[in-house]
């Protein structure tokens, strides 16, 4: 274990990099940010708590922690890096805080544990394999202030089946919700047609699954 000192504004690149036998870490609100690779392949690490002082999390900052269970992320935070999460295979439920304005690439990639993610009205792009992977997930609403899903970012989160799309996204990227093959229902409140390829829903089951759009865009 390790207790941060109130002293330390930061916690720099690297810092407790395949530390394996650190199962607890204190981190004090004097801190600010968290560096990349601050705690990557952590495997014993079972719980942090990350003070409202901390404004980032860098890229793979907790990356394959595999025995971390939950992670309360602050109202402070506004950037989540790529890969930040990705691999916590125990990580069960995420909420994240309505400061962050985008989910990077990869940030929760294979969270194969991942039940329940709550994406705020504050974010506006979910980037590419954000959600890859996560195959625990039954439902997920992307909220109205989100105008684009990339690539796979919900690629093969094979216990999916149902997808809320808020009315303002405008893109749908390449396999976004592919290999989703229990998806039953879409709910897409976009009045507009989203922008969309044409295996964004690749290796899923349209003919068993319902489409509900607004009256304004049936046609």
């Amino acid at each position: 274990s390790v207790t941060i000192p109130n002293s330390v504004t930061s916690i720099g690149e690297s810092a407790f990099y395949e530390c394996v036998a650190l199962t607890s870490v204190t981190i004090p609100n004097s801190v600010e940010s968290i560096g990349n690779y601050a705690f990557y392949r952590c495997s014993a690490l079972t719980s942090v708590t990350i003070p409202n002082s901390v404004t980032s999390i860098g890229n793979y900052a907790f990356y394959e922690c595999v025995a971390l269970t939950s992670v309360p992320i602050p109202n402070s935070v506004t950037s989540i890096g790529n890969y930040a999460f990705s691999y916590c295979s125990a990580l069960t439920s995420v909420t994240i805080p309505n400061s962050v304005t985008s989910i990077g690439i990869r940030t929760f990639d294979a969270c194969i544990s991942l039940t329940s993610v709550t994406i705020p009205n504050s974010v506006t792009s979910i980037g590419e394999e954000a959600f890859f992977h996560c195959r625990s997930l039954t439902s997920v609403t992307i909220p109205n202030s989100v105008t684009s899903v990339g690539d796979y970012a919900f690629g093969f989160c094979s216990g999916l089946t149902s997808v809320t799309i808020g009315n303002s996204v405008e893109s749908i990227g390449s396999s976004a919700f592919a290999s989703c093959s229990k998806l039953i229902d879409v709910y897409c409140y976009a009045e507009n047609v989203p922008s969309i390829v044409s295996n964004a829903f690749n290796a899923c089951y349209p003919e068993y699954a319902t489409l509900h759009v607004p009256d304004a865009s049936i046609d």
